[in-house]
């Protein structure tokens, strides 16, 4: 029977991506998907990228489009973008390229990679966003700054989505997962010494993975 995996903010942690994923051993039928935020803030972003390209041969991969992945695409607009993206972490994605400043060392098979990011997947049951919604606003009517930007510090859904679906995130980061019944926040700070989270939604099946390449399974 084919899975549906979420799995939280990766933010250039390579080694526990990789890690998660041979503990998860995707099957071709399962489907994968990453909620965003691929790029910045640890060591290898290029590795990760170049990680996820490769993982969707493997497996029904639908990467989620998340805030820092956004920053780094509009880096090439011009000089006020690109100092942007790096006083957001921006400069670690960079290094993993063997650069500081030239954005021309990034492969352009990553951009496109960034730009094949969905804003949102839906199935019959979940919804699958970077970072927030809003409980009266339908799922395509979303905005931009909901969709990646709104942090659950700052807005917590008071009810379920009006579409009845349960909404699965990241972009804010937990000490442990945040189920809430008609939200679960996966994001649990890998790249500040916390875990990369996976879950099979209708199982309720967890994967995590540190840096370290440390395992749990509940």
């Amino acid at each position: 029977m084919s899975r549906t995996i979420a799995i939280g903010d990766i933010h250039g942690c390579s080694t526990a991506l990789k890690s998660l994923i041979d503990v998860i051993a995707p099957q071709p039928d399962d489907l994968v998907v990453p909620l965003g935020d691929y790029v910045d803030r640890g060591i290898d972003s290029k590795g990760v990228l170049d990680y996820l390209i490769k993982l969707k041969d493997r497996c029904r991969l639908i990467p989620i489009l998340g805030n820092h992945d956004e920053m780094m695409l509009q880096a090439k607009n011009g000089r006020q973008d690109f100092q942007f993206w790096l006083n957001c972490g921006g400069d670690t994605a960079l290094d993993s390229y063997g650069s500081t400043s030239q954005l021309n060392l990034i492969p352009s098979s990553h951009f496109e990679f960034l730009k094949s990011c969905q804003t949102y997947f839906e199935t019959e049951t979940h919804c699958f966003v970077h970072a927030n919604y809003k409980p009266d606003v339908p799922i395509d009517k979303l905005d931009d700054h909901t969709l990646r930007w709104l942090s659950l510090r700052d807005y917590v859904p008071p009810t379920r989505h009006c579409s009845g679906k349960t909404f699965v995130v990241g972009h804010t980061p937990q000490s442990q997962i945040l189920d809430i019944g008609f939200l679960a926040c996966l994001d649990t700070g890998v790249c500040d010494g916390g875990w990369l989270t996976a879950l099979e939604v209708h199982s309720g099946q967890v994967w995590q993975v540190n840096e370290a390449g440390k395992v749990r399974v509940q």
